[in-house]
């Protein structure tokens, strides 16, 4: 993809996402910052900040748990290498542990696919099977939305025992529900 497209892609998952109900109505927003070939999530994570939401935005632990601060703008960020893998774009103020994600109305997730059954497919690094798990345990019930390309909404992702399904996936051309978040409308 060229930068033009790259640009016209996150505007177009930015406004997808943006009129989603639950992000309507969330006063705490658990994100990401984009990298290499991601969607891109910074005129998201602007507007949503723009409007008042307070994101919290993840830094890698070495043990590959995720860490919470406060996303104040693109002067908040740091770009942190961890290792041999690639860097990341990482909340450099205070440290809110990684309980903090608790507090979220929504988590955004990133992931490699989703499929049509909700399961998401991420980097195999266990980060995010953490924060569901975390979420879990402490009885959140955050609407749980995955940020993709089109091609890779897929049929079916290896699934194993403690994966949990999302309940959207939001790419720059719609969204695809999979169950009713929390705190929406039936039918």
């Amino acid at each position: 993809m060229t930068a033009d497209d790259v640009r016209e892609f996150a505007a177009a998952l930015a406004r997808q996402a943006l009129a989603l109900p639950e992000l309507a109505t969330a006063r705490t927003v658990a994100a990401y910052v984009s990298v290499g070939s991601e969607p891109g999530t910074l005129a998201l994570l602007d507007t949503l900040r723009a409007r008042g939401v307070r994101v919290l935005l993840p830094a890698l632990l070495p043990d590959n748990d995720l860490d919470w601060g406060d996303y104040t703008g693109p002067d908040s960020l740091a770009r942190v290498r961890h290792g041999g893998r690639m860097a990341l774009f990482e909340p450099a103020g205070e440290r809110l542990g990684p309980e903090a994600v608790t507090e979220a109305d929504v988590v955004l997730l990133p992931g490699l696919a989703v499929d049509a059954r909700g399961m998401r497919l991420g980097r195999g690094g266990g980060s995010y099977d953490r924060v569901l798990a975390r979420l879990e345990r402490a009885g959140a019930h955050p609407a749980l939305v995955v940020l993709l390309y089109a091609p890779e909404v897929v049929e079916r992702v290896p699934e194993e025992p403690h994966d949990r399904p999302v309940h959207a996936v939001v790419t720059p051309s719609g969204v695809r529900r999979f169950g009713r978040p929390p705190g929406t409308p039936g039918p």
